[in-house]
């Protein structure tokens, strides 16, 4: 759990890191707030060896809601260059998930009317969807079907927020390529029914995401991980099998990715994931053997126990997510070692 994990050239200090989650409470124009600060900070200083900041869209029409956080603008790196440095000062990485949600946009905040199956549309301060094709998710507005024009802004518009995410001190990038937001949809025969080059066939499907994730490579300091949140099946016929992914896996390792953080499901309302700790474990598992690149899990690891299974089942690291919501010291709370070598000493004197 303790062992440090050196990804190019950063030094991840340990193996359990917080997954990203999102707050929606973000100011109107994405920038992060108060709030932000004092969450991610109290990870950090909970002993996490990364902390990932939640899914930050790459563009105003790009978000899950209008309470998301961006990074498109100077103003909103300037923002996240704080946020970025309390999580390193800290005491753990910073680093941020990069997010084009596609059809599954414009929608209420989960605690507000009918919460996230709730579209909010144009005339309410809402944006039309983009997606790879005009399907819409559950109740959520029908999304327009994306031009190839479209595909190349959200290309550079994946690249330009690596680049932000660079300067604002983050260390690591992420490309979301899962939880049924745009990449995913693309690669899924559920939400893809183009005929060009974009759709059909694997190579088509998958076309979208290996040019985000080859931008946003190039784009980002070679010195610096970037990794990719995928998903191992769509637990639907007719959705992703898992043989196919671990073909996008090997594309993936080919571009230069550092590390996959491996998930499964939300593609469409129909097809929950099943309850069962250490879902996506042995999924991951099976895709570092096929593409080489060292993996992270995500999805019901909540205890002591399923970290260290997970861990001692051959995968890099975990990544934890409602139980860090629950407790920012889970990665404390979960070590077995000494309490005073792990915990801040400004907390020492409760400690036994």
């Amino acid at each position: 759990m303790n062992t440090p994990l050196t990804l190019r050239g950063v030094t991840i200090p340990n193996r359990v890191w917080m997954s990203p989650m999102c707050q929606y409470s973000a100011k109107a124009d994405g920038v992060p707030t108060d709030w932000h600060l004092v969450h991610y900070g109290s990870r950090a200083v909970g002993g996490c060896g990364l902390v990932m900041v939640e899914s930050t869209a790459i563009g105003p029409d790009h978000r899950t809601t209008a309470a998301d956080l961006g990074l498109w603008s100077e103003d909103q790196m300037a923002a996240h260059s704080r946020l970025a440095g309390i999580i390193r000062s800290s005491g753990a990485i910073p680093a941020v998930q990069l997010q084009c949600a596609g059809r599954k946009s414009s929608h209420q905040v989960p605690w507000q009317g009918g919460g996230q199956n709730s579209p909010v549309p144009p005339e309410d301060g809402g944006w039309t969807p983009w997606a790879p094709s005009a399907v819409p998710f559950g109740a959520l507005t029908v999304p327009r079907e994306m031009t190839v024009t479209d595909i190349d802004v959200v290309v550079e518009a994946f690249a330009e927020s690596a680049r932000l995410a660079d300067r604002a001190g983050y260390d690591v990038v992420e490309i979301h390529a899962a939880h049924g937001y745009l990449l995913h949809q693309f690669l899924s025969p559920l939400a893809n029914q183009r005929s060009d080059d974009y759709g059909g066939s694997l190579k088509n499907r998958m076309r979208l995401a290996l040019q985000v994730a080859k931008a946003v490579r190039e784009a980002f300091p070679e010195d610096k991980p970037v990794f990719v949140r995928m998903t191992a099946t769509d637990w639907a016929d007719g959705g992703i099998s898992f043989e196919e992914a671990t073909v996008f896996a090997s594309e993936l390792a080919n571009l230069g990715i550092d590390l996959l953080d491996v998930s499964s499901g939300a593609l469409i309302p129909t097809a929950p994931p099943p309850q069962r700790t250490g879902l996506n474990v042995d999924y991951a598992v099976q895709l570092a053997a096929a593409s080489g690149l060292p993996v992270a899990p995500v999805g019901q690891i909540a205890d002591a126990v399923a970290v260290e299974a997970a861990l001692d089942g051959g995968v890099e690291a975990v990544l934890v997510g409602r139980a860090l919501l629950r407790d920012p010291y889970f990665k404390l709370r979960v070590d077995a070692g000494d309490l005073k070598g792990r915990w801040p000493s400004q907390y020492h004197r409760a400690l036994a």
